[in-house]
């Protein structure tokens, strides 16, 4: 006997638009399910910067109990509401990243050397894999001097953070 299919979910709100239109670009079979391994991209294009643990966390909380690897749109919804009003999982302040290198630059130069910022970025804490370092360095290697000018590039991501989210939707 086939499956019932689910009536489409509508929102009630802005958030649930936003959410559900973020789901449904990975929703590759449109029976609002999508596989485990897109939930870090859904979860970013949402603006959350969750950890690998944090994505982890989401998939365990989300997932298709009966059906494994996969997230209905129908647990994933209430889910990702609670966790957007209660603004987890996104991006530091300015104010957090200038503590944070100002906490690595022990001589209180201003910037980090290339060296030591690839240390950090790729053995401390949750590592970056080598593409994300490169893309970062992109923005945050000073070109002249070959260093990290945290203030600098602090504000560098403001600025791309200010645009990103007043850009009109796609």
């Amino acid at each position: 006997m086939a499956r019932k299919e689910e009536p489409k979910i509508q929102p009630n709100n802005d958030l649930e638009k936003k959410i559900i239109e973020a789901f449904e670009v990975f929703d590759h079979s449109g029976k609002q399910v999508v596989d485990v391994r897109e939930i870090g991209t859904i979860l970013r294009s949402l603006g959350c910067c969750p950890t690998e643990a944090e994505i982890q966390e989401v998939i365990l909380a989300t997932e298709n109990k009966e059906a494994t690897g996969n997230v209905p749109l129908t647990n994933f919804l209430p889910y990702m509401c609670k966790v957007m009003i209660e603004h987890r999982f996104y991006p530091a302040s300015a104010e957090m990243l200038l503590a944070a290198f100002r906490y690595f630059d022990t001589e209180a130069r201003g910037y980090l050397t290339k060296e030591r910022f690839a240390k950090l970025m790729m053995e401390e804490g949750e590592s970056f894999t080598q593409e994300e370092y490169d893309e970062m360095m992109q923005t945050a290697l000073d070109p002249v001097t070959d260093t990290i000018m945290y203030e600098y590039y602090i504000n560098q991501l403001m600025v791309e953070e200010a645009v990103e989210t007043t850009e009109p939707p796609k």
